[in-house]
């Protein structure tokens, strides 16, 4: 049979966690999030079929002890690091080294813009046309249109 625990405020002002009879099974705590994690706690416990381990959970790497020399030790792991950052800048996708490459070479990223898409104003293609020559062209464009329109058919 399973135990109804509630968390209840005692008259002092404390939490405390009782049973279904009233009587207190563990407490006073002093705010309500500690009494419902320390019910969280006891439903944990009682499950059964469950093994419980009395270590402690260390997230991540324990720390090591501090080395006597430590300016040669932070220059080697500084060495460290930077032939790893290096290590993984290789290999990294072609997208994600243009894209740092960008950043860290402005003069580079101008040199490519430039390439991929021309300049723009005296120098420009653009600029070069002659104006009889696109008229002539754009007129030729539309009376093959017009044509197409009255037999009907399409010239694609």
């Amino acid at each position: 049979m399973t135990q109804i625990l509630n968390v209840t405020r005692n008259n002092v002002g404390q939490f405390e966690i009782t049973d279904q009879r009233g009587k207190v099974v563990e407490g006073p705590f002093e705010t309500n999030a500690a009494a419902w994690s320390a019910l969280d706690r006891i439903d944990q416990d009682t499950m059964p079929g469950k093994r419980r381990s009395n270590k402690k959970v260390l997230w991540g790497k324990p720390e090591k002890p501090a080395k006597r020399n430590g300016k040669k030790a932070g220059r080697r792991q500084a060495a460290k690091d930077e032939h790893r950052m290096k290590a993984y800048a290789a290999k990294a996708p072609g997208w994600l080294r243009s894209v740092a490459a960008a950043k860290f070479d402005p003069a580079g990223e101008r040199n490519y813009r430039h390439d991929r898409l021309g300049t723009f104003g005296a120098a420009s293609e653009v600029r070069r046309i002659d104006p009889s020559a696109y008229l002539a062209e754009k007129a030729a464009k539309e009376a093959i249109h017009a044509v197409d329109k009255v037999e009907g058919g399409s010239s694609r």
